[in-house]
């Protein structure tokens, strides 16, 4: 019988020496701080730089203490959450026609660039379907439940210094619609050299790769900064429903709104069954009694295979978050919100050479161990549909879903069933090499799976069916015919067929 290998302990020399380390490197970041303030030539900027510096420099202390104290979560402390903390969507009751929504604001997380898509700009303004981006989808929802319920349920996009001047141009085109539209800043922290712990900026005009946005989780202190609480607070209302732009199901429910306003949680959480794909996402534990976000990153390594299991861990968090403004406004005013840090290491380049730097973000799903009654819902998959890829590109601009007032709306046949699985290849990567190479969507009803790899494209009319495998080796090039039915099929090698 093997032993079970002991913790490693640190001794007292070694916590001396990490607090010295510490408070030096922490002492190091203030002056560097202040000198950056000192770059600063408008007293308006410069309040909020201070503010900014200020936030930053708490995250960065506490990047240093938890490296020296070596915080990291105590496995067998994990505990799946209780019936009452994971509640089933299914046990909620009707919604009642809506007193609620006079209650409600809606708020889209914006700061991401389409870049991973090849795209230039907001990721938001990617065309996803009948020529509406995710922009004009959610204006539309929101919109439509104006309409219908005779609200004026508010939208706000929170930008990050990348996408807040193109998207102050494109919500221009909505003014005339039943729809009051606001967008805020979220912060600006500057990158830090890995080795040396220093601010990459050397002044606060300094270029913008020296620069990042923190992570999600810097939404409750920018709601706070930019007045954007109060003011909402001042129209009466009590509860946020925040999801990230690319979420195409992220849609307003009244169910879910009408739960928390009558449980009084803080904090709901929508959560959603994990299938082989989520296997990376977050999920909720219970921690020594709270409920608390247990993400892939905080994870020993020798854990992680149980952690992507789907026994152990069956749900994992969508990003759709319904939160308590009063609450929020409380914890910010008494810095008591402490997410767990991820730092994002990335190469940036300076001169001719490559510098490691570090940004150190928080994920806002992490914050909800600080609210009171916080709780998730398992939610059906059809409200996390999110676009992060050219493959699931193809998934919500085909035939498998419908518009509907704005939403996606999933075919009555596929009900009840896993979305397929579709794998396509590098030459797909970008939206423009997508779009030269499936210029009309498959059919896709009877999909299961579908993995393309290497120069195809799809002719008009096709139909996929079963389990669908097409791989063109290099140099080569397949064009799948005008009209082809492939059912269960392996395509490989090369194939070009001339229209007659």
């Amino acid at each position: 019988m093997s032993a079970t290998p002991k913790k490693h302990t640190k001794t007292q020399s070694t916590y001396a020496f990490d607090n010295t380390a510490t408070t030096v490197a922490a002492s190091q970041m203030r002056n560097a701080l202040n000198n950056l303030a000192d770059t600063v030539e408008n007293p308006e900027a410069l309040q909020r730089f201070e503010n900014e510096m200020d936030s930053f420099f708490a995250l960065f202390r506490r990047y240093l203490t938890d490296k020296a104290s070596g915080t990291t979560l105590d496995w067998d402390k994990i505990k799946s959450p209780s019936p009452n903390e994971v509640v089933q969507y299914n046990s909620l009751k009707e919604a009642n026609v809506n007193t609620n929504l006079s209650k409600l604001a809606v708020l889209k997380l914006n700061g991401g660039l389409g870049t991973s898509m090849g795209c230039v700009g907001p990721k938001s303004v990617i065309e996803v379907r009948d020529g509406n981006t995710f922009l004009d989808l959610s204006v539309r929802q929101i919109e439509h439940l104006n309409r219908k319920y005779d609200a004026d349920v508010p939208l706000l996009l929170m930008n990050s210094f990348n996408t807040d001047a193109d998207t102050a141009k494109i919500i221009k085109k909505y003014q005339g619609h039943r729809i009051r539209v606001k967008t805020f800043n979220q912060s600006r922290f500057p990158r830090i050299y890995k080795d040396s712990l220093l601010p990459v900026p050397e002044s606060f005009d300094d270029e913008l790769d020296s620069w990042y946005p923190p992570g999600h989780g810097d939404l409750f202190e920018a709601l706070v900064q930019s007045g954007e609480l109060d003011a909402l607070l001042a129209q009466g209302r009590e509860i946020l429903f925040v999801s990230n732009g690319d979420n195409l199901g992220a849609t307003v429910d009244t169910k879910i709104l009408d739960h928390m306003i009558e449980t009084g949680a803080e904090y709901i959480m929508e959560l959603t069954n994990k299938t082989r794909a989520d296997v990376k996402g977050g999920t909720l534990i219970n921690y020594e009694g709270s409920v608390r976000l247990l993400e892939i990153a905080q994870v020993p390594n020798e854990h992680v295979e149980e952690f992507k299991s789907i026994k152990k861990f069956k749900y994992f968090n969508t990003n759709n978050l319904w939160i308590n403004l009063r609450a929020i406004k409380k914890l910010v005013e008494q810095n008591a919100i402490e997410a767990e840090i991820i730092p994002n290491q990335k190469t940036i380049s300076k001169g001719s050479s490559d510098i490691n730097v570090l940004q150190l973000e928080t994920a806002v799903g992490a914050a909800i161990r600080h609210f009171q009654g916080a709780h998730g819902v398992v939610v059906p998959r059809s409200r996390f549909l999110p676009v992060k890829t050219c493959s699931d590109l193809l998934l919500v601009k085909s035939d498998l879903f419908f518009l509907e007032h704005g939403a996606l709306k999933l075919d009555p046949t596929r009900e009840g069933f896993a979305n397929p699985l579709i794998k396509l290849g590098s030459h797909f990567k970008k939206v423009s090499g997508f779009q030269q190479r499936v210029a009309h969507m498959p059919k896709i009803l009877e999909l299961d799976h579908l993995t393309i790899t290497g120069n195809v494209t799809l002719g008009r009319g096709v139909t996929l069916k079963g389990t669908v495998i097409i791989v063109c080796n290099d140099g080569q090039k397949i064009d799948i015919p005008n009209g082809s039915i492939l059912e269960n099929v392996v395509v490989t090698g090369n194939l070009t067929i001339l229209e007659h």
